[in-house]
């Protein structure tokens, strides 16, 4: 196989992979970067429930990327956005914008407004290939009514309110 049609090849299965719809998140944390404790959060549709007892979720995140060495074995949440939060997920997705909000959590530094969120504390990180997965034991989380912010085919679009649930903390 030439480098071309290799190319090619890794195109043709990103887009097959992008007809599945996803909704859109962004994991935020406090790292060491340049000897000091920073804000980092980083766009994310890699996301999916694990386990409930214990209660687990997954994070995949690209190798390249400079924030990865950062949350090796860091608290970190997950911020499900809601529909009007398109901003953020372009924001935290590298095309920087207004300052987003911050919340202070119990474990890790939340986004607000967003539609459901889940602080969590490391549990364990696997090889992905050119990701990491990282998976957090949910220790608080919490939701609000309202449309969550969706994707697919490289294109924004608004997921639909679904029946109401509670927050709480395990």
């Amino acid at each position: 196989m030439t480098a071309a049609s290799a190319d090619s090849a890794v195109q043709d299965l990103r887009g097959c992979l992008g007809r599945f719809a996803t909704g859109v998140a962004v994991v935020t944390f406090d790292g060491l970067a340049d000897g000091r404790v920073k804000r980092h959060g980083l766009t994310i549709n890699s996301f999916t429930s694990v386990s409930l007892d214990p209660p687990l979720v997954l994070v995949a995140i690209q190798r390249s990327v400079r924030a990865h060495a950062l949350l090796a074995g860091r608290p970190f949440a997950v911020n499900v956005l809601a529909a009007e939060q398109r901003d953020l997920a372009v924001h935290f997705a590298g095309r920087p914008n207004a300052e987003p909000g911050w919340v202070e959590g119990h474990h890790a530094p939340r986004l607000a407004g967003t539609a459901s969120w889940f602080e969590c504390t490391p549990w364990a990180e696997h090889d992905g290939g050119d990701h990491t997965l990282f998976l957090g034991k949910v220790e608080r989380f919490d939701l609000r009514p309202g449309p969550c912010l969706g994707f697919a085919d490289g294109t924004f679009f608004t997921l639909p309110d679904s029946p109401k649930l509670t927050g709480g903390q395990f």
